[in-house]
């Protein structure tokens, strides 16, 4: 009998820039979203706010709503196409996971201070993904 698995959901998107200005006024302009440029501490990471967000949570305060981000171009696999964040329970079990099913891994687990631990995956059709186990709050 097939055991039924609680799905996973998009909760993040992320898109290369080459100039974050640039970028950020665009978004701005045409969809109103609300750009918020993180410290050097965070990257330079350029935060994109597309829904309300709950500010207790730092949560988009819609259900179904997702934000996103911008970070740096670079001309690697890494850095130079847009991808989803995907919400796990279990970082380590879902790394196994993408490993049994024939995905990659790509680089060490890293914390992001106040959101979780994430990693980036490449599915089975080489696209990049990203995996995120979201910290208590």
């Amino acid at each position: 009998m097939l055991q039924m698995m609680k799905m996973s959901s998009v909760v993040h998107f992320e898109m290369p820039a080459k100039d974050k200005k640039r970028v950020s006024e665009f978004y701005t302009k045409v969809f109103g979203w609300q750009m918020q440029l993180m410290d050097e501490k965070m990257g330079n990471y350029l935060l994109a706010n597309t829904t309300p967000t709950d500010h207790k949570t730092m949560r988009p305060a819609e259900p179904g709503a997702i934000n996103g981000g911008f970070f740096d171009f670079e001309d690697n696999e890494l850095n130079r196409a847009p991808h989803v964040v995907i919400s796990v329970a279990n970082l380590d079990q879902s790394i196994k996971a993408v490993q049994d099913a024939g995905g990659e891994i790509l680089g060490e687990k890293m914390d992001i201070p106040n959101v979780g631990m994430y990693v980036s995956i490449k599915d089975t059709e080489g696209n990049l993904v990203g995996m995120l186990q979201s910290s208590e709050r």
